[in-house]
């Protein structure tokens, strides 16, 4: 059986399983709002010992969790506000990301919403990774209000119901009153607490994906961006499949060529096959070269000439530049499915050198978000494609890859500025601290969280309009 079938069986013993503890055990779950909470012990005495025993370098990192929870707020707000700026303005992107913007993370949301650009998401990557994410999250509560002499009451898990599989979250009761009681730094430090466990899980996880990388997986193909082209003034094309042309502009070209079909171009006594796009000056257009990499649709991973292995860019290029113009290749490619092989006549480049006419392009990583995931993933050359050594392999790593996401995520949502959230309280302490005014942090606490909920209604509007 695939692994979608074993994560099936898995989900259905699951929600059985987890059915019959909730009918056992009716009797001792509380209905607090919209979710259901079961109240336990579990955890306590390690929480008590592990906060006592380390006491001297958990005040230490009290100051680095309350500094990472002011840069993780920081940042939510950044890319909160970036979000709302696409879903009024860019409609293209949202019909692009399919999925709405309240949706909780739920098994098989890549595969519902057929999101290609994220691996799948398993129900055994759900169950796993949550338990890892709320379980440190919560324990890491629980040790720094050890610390703060705040005692812990109960551990437990609450669930939301109205979701299947049941949505689940774990918690540590607080005694409160003694909570409100500590000095601001304190309660400050217990409330991020939680987000920077998540951020020390993410960091794990990273190292953890490395590692597991590095020796689970092997170059075994080359990958490029692109078919080669140049960029062209336009007054110099003067002819669009044999249809002569006299200084077109960039929209006769447009409608000159057609969408999905070789199109020939000539311009300056070359030919080219088809326009790539505009550039930022309109007078010039990116074309592709006449090359035998678009001529036969060239597509996929490069993975062998002629019977050899390519598994570097430098292998690739030194067979090439091996052969002449006129010659003869048998290339193998690999398109994620199936493997194709073709014969192909190499032709000479504009430059004089022995080519098939591939481009490779480093793609530039956009905004803060595109940097932290450029550095995570600096481990891969971008143009290899890699293979697994092992059948599980890729499995094993996707799942760390969601660990990753998932942890930064809940870190970054968890210190938004807003009630529902411990950013809330943080955000609320941080006003009152500046102020001195309690009346004034509620207030500033009240307004952000009402502007925060109009600004979901509007994304949520943005959302359906943007399918219309």
């Amino acid at each position: 059986m695939d692994v979608m079938t074993w994560d099936l069986i898995l989900l259905g013993v699951f929600v059985v399983a987890f059915s019959i503890f909730l009918y056992v055990k009716r009797k001792k779950i509380n209905k607090e709002g919209l979710l259901l909470l079961y109240h336990t012990k579990w955890g306590l005495k390690l929480i008590d010992s592990f906060g006592k025993k380390h006491a001297k370098g958990l005040k230490i990192l009290s100051y680095i969790s309350v500094f990472t929870g002011y840069i993780l707020m920081i940042l939510m707000v950044y890319f909160f506000v970036n979000i709302v700026i696409v879903y009024i303005f860019q409609a293209n992107i949202v019909r692009a990301i399919k999925i709405p913007p309240i949706t909780p993370l739920i098994p098989y949301l890549p595969q519902i919403f057929k999101l290609d650009f994220l691996p799948p998401f398993y129900f055994s990557y759900w169950i796993i990774i949550l338990a890892i994410v709320a379980i440190t999250h919560e324990f890491f509560h629980g040790i720094f209000a050890k610390i703060a002499k705040v005692k812990t009451k109960t551990t437990g898990f609450g669930f939301f119901p109205f979701f299947l599989p049941v949505f689940l979250a774990a918690f540590v009761n607080l005694d409160e009153k003694a909570m409100a009681k500590k000095k601001k730094f304190e309660q400050m430090a217990v409330l991020s607490a939680g987000t920077f466990a998540n951020i020390l899980t993410a960091i794990l996880g990273v190292i953890l994906m490395v590692v597991f990388f590095s020796l689970s997986f092997s170059p075994s193909g080359v990958i490029y961006n692109d078919y080669a082209y140049g960029i062209v003034n336009m007054t110099g094309i003067t002819s669009i499949n044999e249809v002569a042309v006299e200084n077109p502009s960039y929209g006769l070209l447009v409608n000159l060529t057609n969408q999905g079909e070789i199109n020939e171009i000539i311009a300056y006594n070359r030919m080219f096959l088809g326009i790539k796009g505009a550039t930022q000056d309109p007078s010039y257009a990116a074309l592709y070269f006449d090359s035998p990499a678009i001529r036969n649709n060239l597509s996929g991973a490069i993975t062998e000439i002629d019977g050899l292995k390519i598994t570097h860019l430098d292998a690739l290029s030194s067979i090439i530049a091996s052969h002449s113009p006129g010659e003869k290749i048998t290339l193998t490619t690999y398109n994620g499915t199936d493997e194709i092989t073709k014969e192909i006549t190499l032709e000479i480049s504009p430059e004089g050198k022995t080519w098939i006419g591939i481009s490779f392009e480093n793609q530039q990583a956009s905004g803060i978000l595109g940097s932290i995931s450029a550095w995570i993933t600096s481990y891969k050359n971008p143009h290899i494609y890699y293979t697994a050594n092992f059948t599980m392999a890729k499995f094993i790593y996707d799942l760390l890859w969601w660990l990753v996401l998932i942890s930064f995520s809940v870190a970054l949502v968890n210190m938004l500025p807003v009630g529902i959230f411990d950013g809330g309280r943080f955000f609320y302490l941080t006003i009152f601290a500046i102020t001195k005014s309690e009346k004034a942090a509620a207030k500033t606490y009240k307004a952000l969280t009402f502007i925060f909920l109009m600004l979901l209604l509007v994304l949520m509007i943005f959302w359906a309009k943007s399918f219309f």
